[in-house]
């Protein structure tokens, strides 16, 4: 199976090469060979369809694959997750790693691609912890400077922290499972711990110093690096202001929960992004066969929630899994639906 995938991978990109001169490389040097063809395939995409993602919490695992089923007899081509930071046995339990992983590889060999995030605990708390009191905490100017600064307690117990998910991603790794990596996500809100800290001691430094431990110390070349902000509004900062640099982002992303798909962000965010990819990271309600025609660029969409009811009608979700520019599992160059034996009401 695995040679399947990688030789139409192959093929595809060699086509691309030919046509563009030149292959696309991710900004980790000496990136896996499964990173090179899966971003090469985000770049071929862009601007002519768009992948269809879901996202899952810790918890439920893939369970929102067979509901996506149920409700477009279709799997998306996107299978997100989140490592997590809350009580064993909970929404976001920590316990559940491990389970995350195997999942991953799992659907991986089945021809999905991987997004991982992780809503990271603050450097000055230990896991478990509740979500409004330290996701959603602040470091004081203190703290932020003992956090970025080499050596420091704070820094040492950062490194800690990183180094526990870095274990996790490594496991990846080795079974060459390309990662589309979302860190420190929507930091242009000021939500997160990590969140709405100006200047280039602030997002853009720990968002490097990230990149250094899991790249450099870590050994990890199988991440595709995602700087996912969240949509411009009221409150919320341009996305240009926390942009770490082009060397260490191979893809840019918004989350999409109350603006509705508006052009401004999505200008603003091309403007940024230039020939690289741009995604949606996350969004409330998948966007309208409308919105894909007149934002061509979007390379993939993630729902967060779950797949039918809430803020959207199951016969719009149902339509934009038929719109002949989405991409879902079955789409996939290198998927085998038969060899696979995809079927409803779980995949085996």
């Amino acid at each position: 199976m695995l040679k399947k995938i990688f030789s139409a991978l192959l093929i595809a990109i060699t086509i691309n090469a030919q046509q563009d001169s030149s292959l696309v490389l991710p900004v980790t040097p000496d990136a896996s060979p499964e990173a090179v063809e899966l971003l090469n395939y985000l770049y071929s995409i862009s601007g002519k369809k768009i992948l269809a993602g879901q996202h899952s919490v810790p918890l439920l695992g893939s369970l929102r694959l067979p509901a996506v089923h149920k409700a477009t007899g279709k799997y998306p081509a996107l299978f997100g997750q989140d490592f997590g930071f809350s009580e064993p046995g909970t929404w976001d339990g920590i316990n559940y790693r491990q389970q995350i992983v195997d999942e991953a590889i799992k659907r991986h060999e089945q021809g999905f691609i991987i997004t991982l995030m992780w809503h990271a605990v603050p450097p000055n708390m230990e896991e478990p912890v509740d979500f409004s009191s330290a996701i959603q905490s602040r470091l004081s100017d203190d703290e932020w400077n003992d956090l970025i600064t080499e050596g420091t307690e704070l820094n040492e117990r950062w490194k800690s922290q990183v180094d526990v998910i870095a274990w996790f991603l490594k496991q990846l790794k080795y079974a060459g499972v390309p990662v589309l990596w979302r860190p420190y996500h929507e930091m242009n809100g000021g939500w997160f711990w990590w969140g709405k800290k100006k200047g280039e001691n602030g997002y853009k430094k720990l968002y490097r110093m990230l990149f250094d431990r899991l790249v450099n110390f870590h050994g990890l070349n199988n991440l595709l690096w995602v700087y996912n902000a969240n949509e411009v509004k009221p409150g919320v900062d341009s996305y240009a202001e926390y942009y770490p640099g082009d060397d260490v982002v191979d893809i840019l992303a918004t989350d999409v929960y109350s603006e509705g798909f508006n052009r401004e962000n999505y200008d603003e965010l091309l403007e940024l992004a230039k020939d690289k990819p741009i995604a949606l990271g996350e969004v409330g309600a998948v966007p309208s066969s409308k919105i894909l025609e007149e934002q061509p660029r979007w390379v993939w969409f993630m729902l967060w929630g779950d797949p039918f009811g809430g803020i959207q009608s199951n016969r719009q979700f149902f339509e934009i899994y038929r719109d002949e520019k989405v991409i879902t599992l079955d789409e996939l160059p290198w998927t085998d639906i038969d060899t696979i034996k995809v079927h409803y009401p779980v995949l085996k």
